[in-house]
């Protein structure tokens, strides 16, 4: 079974920064990409970031220039550095991950930013 964990999630101010992480474990063989999403209240889960195992970035035009995605593979752990933050970055945070066995999530994370 595998287990993905975050955390780092929590309540910050306007213009703050977060750290979140992603730690995975279990039977899992070589990970592939991993990716962050967020889903916020009676909105859809959309993604914020992602990158492959060889450390190709992408980001949700929203987050751009702020958000930095990054992953230790030997650790099996994907990070989220959150920068600038703003209350519309309310959400819950999720990492997901996938093997050549399936698409993993964990549980996620609570991050809101107050104005």
């Amino acid at each position: 079974q595998v287990q993905l964990v975050e955390s780092g999630g929590g309540l910050v101010q306007f213009g703050g920064s977060l750290r979140l992480s992603c730690a995975v474990s279990g039977r899992i063989s070589r990970l592939y990409a991993m990716a962050w999403y967020r889903q916020a209240p009676g909105k859809q889960r959309e993604m914020v970031a992602g990158i492959t195992n060889g450390g190709i970035t992408n980001y949700a035009g929203s987050v751009k220039g702020r958000f930095t995605i990054s992953r230790d593979n030997a650790k099996n752990t994907l990070y989220l550095q959150m920068n600038s933050l703003a209350p519309e970055d309310t959400a819950v945070y999720y990492c997901n991950a996938n093997d050549r066995n399936g698409l993993y999530w964990g549980q996620g994370t609570q991050v809101t930013v107050s104005s």
